[in-house]
């Protein structure tokens, strides 16, 4: 991306330029001696060649295998069209769109202008990704992460497609964090309930707790609070989680991005730089309109973000809660689940290269009906250790084992600690899911170009290892681990890949991906990952869209399905043009899947939803089967 301009470099590349490569390592001159196919051979070594896909290993042709089995619908084909595209006997259409107004007095969306800081504060935001559906009654409440902008897109009415004055910027600001929108489905089409009084946004302004072992640590004390323990916003929400005693969590993950420094001689602490946080922001200027965005001014603002958000999706006088005991870090997902002992477990990833896989459990015991409303403030922080024999542990984070000063410090330099204790470095952690019929849990390691080729940021060892075992990844693999006693609270695992992807078509090696990959089901960088009530596995991807050299044949990015216990999996969506499919629900009975069509036409390529000449516009959408039987 070396001709790109900022406005058109991802979250990653953007990160790149803080972290450049070494012009060498003596990783890629060994690699340089030796061919594909040999490499192959290298992971053999590592055990990772023989991928324990399900109960059984599987044959390619078992793995190519469409007919029959729990994944009952016709595959769709790869597809480069600016639609989406299911199967047959299935339909979707719109819930919710980018600028869509949440209440009757508030203004259509304006494709001219792209709405104002008022307006956007009334409507839903922008690049929806995780999600999750609460039922209250007859209700439907939906709880909506709006992970950030597209400066061309949002600021399309300037000529330089960036934020120009205040109110640029806080139509940005608005655009961020979260909408909670009640849906209703009518004539079998769902859509919002304007005026309904669950209606929320919360954006980078909203009023946020700061609750956990780092509430009231200096390092999160500022001027405009003296306290440390409150603060305005949550942004870059990216993946979600969901508690059973009904409440969201939402993941903040690129914070990083939105601070910058007027002072261009600045000293960049490394406690920031291993964040991402340098002198210059992504584009967004925030810090021209609200001062608690320049580091040289407000060094500590950026340690109060990058943590679990946890807000009640019924209850919109309530204040959200940032939960600093499971760790600051590049949040994907939270995915939670109830431990035999009844203590809470929530498995989390940091989602940049290099970095570590983490795991929360509560001090406390999940009670049904009960006070659980602190559950997430008080347990212990662990990160995962991989060996490459297929086994594994989880080493809890204290200040005896990391040598850091407090468990507060730890909370806010969680990257830090995990580095101490000798983590082992993943291909970056995405979305985790957990089996509703098993004991065990999977997660999305999407890519990583720097596996073997340069350390993180921190400066920790990236050379192959057994879960992450081909360097250069431009594919990205799922590692599956079953907790030791069929516990999620234990301390040690087994692992095994259950997919790597890859391209049949162009590689006949490691690249080619593993056994159930084929050039009819191929992808590339998984990403969303999710379980629906009958244990089917879906799959979403955010890679490339270029439909060449590696990735020809590949198309625009999809959802698949998959089958934990054969390893099945064939294609069931794909997407617009240059979009991120991502974020997943169900309505509570299982009729409806709501899927995240996100950034379509970053690069601009699409007008979806509306077609024509219309702007494109971040959706929710609503999929069905048409003989209205349920689908998860």
């Amino acid at each position: 991306m070396s001709h790109a301009t900022k406005d058109e470099l991802s979250f990653d590349e953007f990160d790149e330029l803080r972290n450049p490569p070494p012009a060498e390592t003596d990783f890629s001159r060994m690699v340089d001696r030796i061919s594909r196919r040999g490499m192959l051979g290298g992971l053999m070594a590592f055990g990772a060649a023989s991928f324990v896909l399900g109960s059984t290993a599987m044959t390619p042709a078992q793995a190519g295998h469409h007919g029959g089995g729990r994944l009952g619908f016709k595959a769709v084909p790869t597809s480069t069209a600016d639609t989406i595209t299911v199967p047959e006997g299935f339909s979707w259409h719109n819930v919710v769109r980018w600028g869509e107004p949440l209440t009757s007095d508030a203004p259509d969306f304006d494709p001219v202008t792209r709405g104002t800081g008022a307006s956007q504060a009334l409507a839903f935001g922008d690049n929806n990704d995780g999600m999750a559906l609460f039922a209250h009654g007859d209700k439907s409440i939906l709880a909506v992460n709006n992970e950030y902008t597209n400066r061309s897109i949002i600021y399309g009415n300037r000529e330089t497609k960036l934020p120009e004055n205040a109110d640029d910027v806080n139509k940005g600001k608005a655009a961020h964090g979260v909408s909670v929108i009640e849906i209703k489905q009518t004539n079998g089409k769902w859509a919002v309930v304007k005026n309904s009084p669950y209606n929320r946004r919360i954006t980078a302004d909203s009023d946020m707790e700061i609750t956990g072992p780092a509430a009231g640590h200096d390092l999160l004390k500022t001027a405009a609070d003296a306290t440390g323990r409150s603060s305005k916003g949550t942004w870059n929400n990216c993946g979600n989680g969901r508690t059973p005693w009904g409440t969201y969590l939402a993941c903040e993950e690129n914070f990083n991005g939105y601070f910058s420094s007027s002072d261009k001689e600045l000293d960049i602490p490394a406690e920031l730089a291993r964040y991402g946080i340098g002198h210059d922001d992504w584009g967004y200027a925030w810090a021209m309109a609200d001062e608690r965005f320049d580091i040289s001014k407000h060094p500590n603002e950026p340690n109060r973000a990058g943590y679990v958000v946890e807000i009640d999706p019924l209850d919109p006088s309530s204040t959200p809660k940032k939960r600093t005991a499971l760790g600051r870090f590049k949040h994907e997902n939270a995915e939670l689940v109830v431990a035999g002992d009844g203590r809470v477990v929530v498995y989390m990833g940091d989602d940049e290269r290099g970095e570590f896989l983490y795991k929360f459990v509560s001090d406390g015991k999940y009670v049904a009906g009960g006070d659980n409303a602190d559950l997430l403030d008080s347990g212990s922080l662990y990160v995962a250790k991989f060996s490459d024999d297929g086994q594994g542990e989880w080493v809890i984070l204290t200040p005896e084992t990391t040598g850091m000063a407090s468990q507060a410090e730890i909370s806010i330099h969680t990257r830090q600690a995990a580095s101490a204790v000798g983590a082992t470095t993943m291909d970056r952690p995405e979305w985790i899911s957990s089996n509703p019929s098993r004991v065990e849990a999977y997660c999305c390691l999407t890519n990583n170009k720097n596996r073997g080729v340069k350390p993180n940021a921190g400066g920790d060892d990236t050379s192959v290892n057994g879960p992450n075992p081909r360097e250069k990844n431009n594919y990205g693999q799922i590692v599956r681990w079953i907790p030791t006693g069929a516990d999620h609270g234990a301390n040690t695992f087994s692992w095994d890949l259950f997919v790597m992807a890859g391209n049949p078509t162009v590689h006949s090696d490691a690249y080619a991906g593993s056994a159930n990959v084929t050039p009819e089901n191929m992808f590339n960088s998984p990403d969303g990952l999710a379980f629906d009530s009958t244990g089917i596995m879906w799959i979403q991807t955010d890679g490339s869209y270029s439909n060449e050299g590696d990735f020809a044949g590949q198309g625009n990015n999809m959802m698949l399905a998959a089958d934990p216990e054969t390893g099945e999996i064939k294609r069931f969506l794909t997407g617009p043009n240059e979009c991120e499919i991502t974020g997943f629900a169900w309505s509570a009975d299982r009729r409806t899947m709501f899927v995240g069509v996100q950034h379509p036409g970053e690069r601009g390529d699409s007008h979806f939803p509306d077609g024509g000449d219309s702007v494109p516009r971040s959706t929710v959408v609503a999929i069905q089967r048409d003989d209205g039987a349920k689908i998860g």
